[in-house]
């Protein structure tokens, strides 16, 4: 109940934070340089064939008034409609969000699993070879740009290996999957497609790979050093001079203690693999979020650059309040 009116409270206090984001960044993309009809246009466009492009979008309006007319869409779940294909924006986000979601959840998951094992395990051998072996491959994941270690992984795992398919989509067509959600894993589970889920776990494997290598740097240092404060503790010295069997060390002293600053910087790390997921995309040709959302700025498309960041914005206020719940479970110091 307490943690129910916590969310509740957190919840009511995105309102303001989310209409910020709304105020500004509908003026910032009207702020910049550049005009988004003669950039789809072109430069042979006239002035006529210009204006009515305008007409038709509503740019023609003044600033208040798009702005009203905006926010009264946002309240009917309108996002507006692409200046480049002249489509509903929330149409072409909900085909390509299921995607990339589905794609940064697996590879954080994968990473907090990696961080979690692989940075108790190195605090436990600390300053021994294998610790310092853990700490230098979770340097270099960190330092390698992630377009260079996804061509990497596919000359290895496709081209050579041959264990995993072409980069070139995110499920073989001839599985006939019935697209619900957009994320194909989450869509052939609920079809029972057992051909399509096969081929989506396998199209997902060097991507989330990809990513995971390079957000889980942060993430196995923080709890190789929570690790190791908590094996230097007064409370876990005194737990194992009683002679309490290893086991139970790990898990009642050493394993919840470690993990309490995770949650946050997991949150942290979960926006960053969202911006990630651009060059991925490209690698892969995933066709997902990231890619809409870089052409849609390059462009200057208003719509679609206001619907992604509001997006981002959403999902960043959420991994939040669930990272504060899960840092309040495991920490019975911290009050919500």
């Amino acid at each position: 109940m307490r943690i129910a009116r916590f969310v509740a409270r957190r919840l009511l206090q995105l309102v303001p934070v989310l209409l910020g984001v709304v105020v500004a960044t509908f003026v910032l993309v009207r702020v910049l340089p550049g005009d988004p009809i003669r950039t789809i246009l072109g430069p042979n466009a006239t002035e006529a064939e210009a204006a009515a492009a305008r007409a038709r979008f509503g740019l023609d309006q003044p600033l208040w008034k798009q702005f009203l007319d905006y926010l009264g869409g946002l309240l009917t779940g309108d996002l507006g409609t692409s200046i480049q294909s002249g489509n509903a924006v929330a149409g072409e986000l909900a085909l390509r969000v299921g995607p990339t979601l589905q794609l940064v959840v697996l590879a954080v998951a994968v990473a907090v699993l990696i961080a979690v094992v692989g940075g108790i395990w190195s605090a436990r051998r600390a300053d021994r070879a294998a610790d310092h072996g853990i700490r230098v491959l979770a340097l270099i994941g960190n330092s390698v740009p992630e377009f260079w270690l996804g061509l990497v992984l596919v000359l290895v795992g496709y081209s050579m290996l041959g264990w995993f398919p072409a980069p070139s989509g995110r499920v073989d067509p001839d599985t006939n999957l019935t697209p619900i959600t957009g994320a194909e894993l989450i869509d052939a589970a609920l079809t029972a497609n057992g051909p399509a889920f096969t081929s989506a776990l396998a199209h997902l494997a060097l991507p989330v790979a990809t990513l995971a290598i390079v957000v889980v740097a942060p993430l196995l240092r923080s709890v190789r050093a929570s690790a190791l404060e908590v094996l230097h503790s007064e409370a876990y010295t005194a737990a194992a001079a009683h002679g309490l069997r290893d086991r139970l060390l790990r898990r009642g002293y050493l394993v919840r203690s470690a993990l309490v600053r995770l949650p946050s910087l997991a949150a942290l790390v979960f926006g960053t693999a969202i911006g990630s997921t651009v060059l991925i995309e490209y690698v892969y040709s995933w066709q997902g979020f990231g890619q809409w959302a870089l052409r849609g700025l390059l462009y200057r498309d208003f719509p679609v650059v206001q619907a992604s960041v509001l997006l981002i914005a959403v999902c960043y206020v959420l991994v939040f309040l669930i990272a504060d719940v899960v840092h309040a479970i495991l920490d019975p110091r911290v009050k919500i």
